[in-house]
């Protein structure tokens, strides 16, 4: 008996561990609307520290790093864009499409300082890497 109740007690486990995955899924995947009315999705970001920089990677697979607005607005980095398809792919059949599309926008709240007006953002391994320099 005891057998059995460790197994459903794994099951129920991992269907709550599945549960939390689904639901911070939605959370960074959802479309919601933006003040403009666009459909939005907020990419999922990292956010490091190093003694000279503050380093934020955006998960942005597809994006063309030229057509993404990066500033630093009330204290946190304002990240927006567009995702489309590429025109290869226009005319396929979709059988699965779970990479977000359409217009994108994310605030990240900044660690406290000061930042060298300066936004710098680059495209590397599918994510955009942006660098914001310390003021002293």
């Amino acid at each position: 008996m005891a057998r059995e109740e460790g197994v459903v007690w794994m099951w129920v486990e991992a269907c709550e561990s599945l549960a939390r995955a689904e639901r911070l899924q939605r959370q960074f995947f959802e479309p919601r609307r933006a003040a403009s009315r666009l459909p939005v999705w907020q990419p999922p970001v990292d956010v490091l520290e190093t003694e000279h920089e503050v380093l934020i990677l955006v998960a942005l697979p597809g994006v063309e790093p030229e057509g993404v607005e990066a500033a630093i607005e009330d204290g946190a980095l304002r990240v927006a864009g567009v995702r489309v398809l590429p025109r290869e792919l226009e005319a396929a059949a979709i059988h699965r499409l779970e990479l977000p599309q359409g217009r994108f926008e994310r605030r990240i709240p900044l660690p406290p300082g000061r930042y060298s007006a300066a936004v710098r953002h680059a495209l590397v391994n599918g994510c955009l890497l942006v660098r914001l320099d310390k003021a002293a």
